[in-house]
């Protein structure tokens, strides 16, 4: 498995994990006097479906790296498992956003990629 393979599976989890929150997120809609699903129902839905997308990117970014595979595979690993996963402390949050944004270094690739 090549890294752009590994961020096109994830983005279709992702997807597909936000189709089934969204199927959640209904039932709880429709079993709600207020006609709301709850807070972390409507989170998980929405992040899933944001994470599948932005995953796409990663997966579009890493087929054009000129880097080599390893840091490749880390640009797309890292922020991969790191917006799937769940932190609960500060220092987790900034752990986060490092490997979120350092996934964004493919886009370097574009601006030195020859030709």
């Amino acid at each position: 498995m090549t890294p752009p393979d590994f961020a096109l599976l994830n983005s279709g989890l992702f997807l597909l994990a936000g189709m089934i929150t969204g199927a959640w997120k209904h039932q709880k809609i429709l079993h709600s006097p207020q006609r709301r699903a709850p807070v972390y129902v409507d989170i998980a839905h929405r992040a899933s479906l944001m994470y599948s997308f932005a995953t796409l990117v990663i997966w579009k970014l890493a087929e054009t790296a000129p880097f080599p595979v390893a840091i490749t595979w880390y640009a797309v690993v890292a922020p991969v498992a790191f917006s799937g996963g769940s932190f609960r402390s500060v220092f987790g949050m900034y752990l986060l956003i490092f490997f979120e944004i350092s996934g964004v270094m493919l886009l370097a690739g574009l601006l030195v990629k020859p030709g």
